[in-house]
């Protein structure tokens, strides 16, 4: 393998080192915001806070899926320039090609790595929002 290639190999791994590194920060960013509205919720016992969430956990599911579907256009190039797939000329770094069922945004946006961690907190906080906003009723109804 040339210095070339390998410096070229270099590159694009930093590029999807990068878009892991932001993949991984957005999903500590969702548990520190779904964190501070319920720690409000505590405090105030407005369920309100509790539906709030949802709405950040559903933007960052968003923008975890964009990172996550550029990392893997990323990783397709990687693998492109290793096989000398489709002649990738020195230090190109375009994307565009990448386009099949494996980077549609909408197969990552459902992906497992990602859907199960956005879709358990939008699930907990509806059903536990829904669950104390009712209690009232569901005791009553019980009695």
């Amino acid at each position: 393998m040339t210095t070339e290639k390998m410096k070229h190999l270099e590159f694009i791994q930093v590029i999807i080192t990068r878009m892991n590194t932001n993949s991984f920060q957005i999903k500590g960013w969702t548990i520190t915001i779904v964190s501070a509205l319920l720690a409000l919720y505590a405090n105030s016992s407005n369920v309100a806070y509790i539906f709030i969430g949802i709405a950040p956990t559903i933007l960052f599911w968003f923008l975890d899926a964009y990172y996550l579907q550029q990392e893997r256009k990323f990783r397709g190039l990687y693998d492109d320039v290793v096989t000398n797939a489709n002649s990738i000329p020195e230090f190109e770094m375009s994307i565009q090609n990448y386009s099949g069922d494996d980077y549609k945004f909408c197969c990552v946006f459902f992906s497992k790595t990602i859907a199960f961690i956005y879709g358990s907190i939008c699930m907990a906080l509806l059903i536990g929002g829904l669950i104390l906003k009712f209690k009232d009723c569901i005791i009553i109804y019980n009695c």
